[in-house]
């Protein structure tokens, strides 16, 4: 259960003003339809996060224990920094254009899988799934943590998003990577 509230806070805050979250804003002005978005959105970042976090797992079989985690703290701390760095999202409308044949659904769907590809929560999952023994514990925490801040950004649209201290938001989420990462190195060196 700790593999899964840990999962469930780093990328509900690394989610907080992320381009998938402005993504999520802009299918809803768009489409208007909030039921479907939300539940596209579930099923790409489940999918998304799932394969993510069998990577992670994989991962431990390959590398030896003293490489991960090396890798996990610095991926951690790297993943504090890219907290600070705001996301933009650029021109979508042509993207939603291209997609908006397949209806709402499936426009939401492929554009959210693909814009998770590479995104600061997928890589995340990677390293939470390498760092917890759980693959599915940090795969529905992941999951839990995407819909927490991407449901609201659905439902609320524009209104509140200039009113909500992201900066504030990313600092916190940026702590928390920084802790995580920290205490990963602590943890095996000092507790090991």
């Amino acid at each position: 259960m700790y593999e899964f509230l840990i999962s469930t806070s780093i990328v509900a805050l690394a989610e907080m003003g992320d381009k998938t979250q402005l993504l999520a804003l802009l299918l809803a002005a768009r489409f208007r339809k909030p039921v479907p978005i939300l539940i596209a959105i579930l099923l790409a970042t489940t999918i998304n996060h799932g394969i993510s976090a069998v990577f992670g797992q994989w991962i431990t079989t390959v590398l030896s224990p003293e490489i991960l985690i090396w890798i996990l703290a610095l991926g951690f701390i790297g993943m504090a920094i890219w907290m600070l760095i705001p996301d933009e999202l650029g021109d979508e409308t042509e993207s939603i254009n291209k997609w908006q044949r397949f209806g709402v659904f499936g426009a939401t769907f492929i554009l959210f899988f693909l814009a998770e590809i590479g995104d600061k929560t997928q890589i995340a999952t990677v390293a939470l799934a390498a760092r917890f023994d759980s693959v599915f514990w940090v795969m529905c925490g992941t999951t839990v943590g995407m819909m927490l801040a991407n449901a609201p950004a659905v439902f609320i649209g524009n209104k509140l998003a200039d009113k909500l201290p992201i900066s504030l938001i990313h600092k916190i989420g940026a702590a928390i990577f920084l802790v995580v990462g920290i205490s990963t190195l602590v943890q095996h060196y000092y507790f090991a």
